[in-house]
């Protein structure tokens, strides 16, 4: 198991390389948080860890992450139902197309045809690992005593 990454992109470049990182990771509708208030979007995943599958490890290794754009001006989507949280999405990748300097657009692709365009002031994002998703319901044990969490 690698440590936990954590990515900046400032630049084209720099997200193409976040890109790769979260390339088939699983989001849900409910895990996208448009804030406009704050000129942010954060997208909950879990993604695949292409370290590990390198590193010649057989069974996939999903972490939980979060993707951060920050001085976004307008968010929009395509072929994805906002209505319904529950719903699945893949991410395939992530473009950025230029605009006026240092502005552009970030396109977060999601298999079939769904999209979502981030009209940005200028380039930043950050992914996050948060941690390992490696919670069973097998592994639970019911005599345990709550942790608190979320109570």
């Amino acid at each position: 198991m690698t440590d936990q990454r954590r990515l900046i992109a400032l630049d084209a470049d720099d997200l193409a390389v976040i890109s790769t990182h979260v390339q088939d990771a699983a989001v849900r509708v409910r895990d996208i948080i448009w804030q406009p208030a704050e000129k942010r979007l954060v997208v909950g995943m879990n993604r695949l860890d292409w370290d590990q599958t390198l590193a010649g490890e057989v069974v996939p290794y999903l972490r939980v992450a979060a993707l951060r754009f920050d001085r976004v001006l307008s968010c929009k989507s395509r072929n994805i139902d906002l209505d319904d949280p529950e719903a699945a999405l893949e991410l395939l990748g992530i473009e950025f197309h230029p605009g006026a300097a240092p502005g552009g657009s970030a396109v977060l692709n999601f298999a079939s045809g769904g999209a979502l365009r981030l009209d940005v002031e200028c380039l930043e994002c950050e992914l996050a690992d948060l941690g390992p998703d490696d919670l069973d319901a097998g592994d639970l044990d019911e005599s345990a005593e709550p942790s608190g969490v979320g109570v």
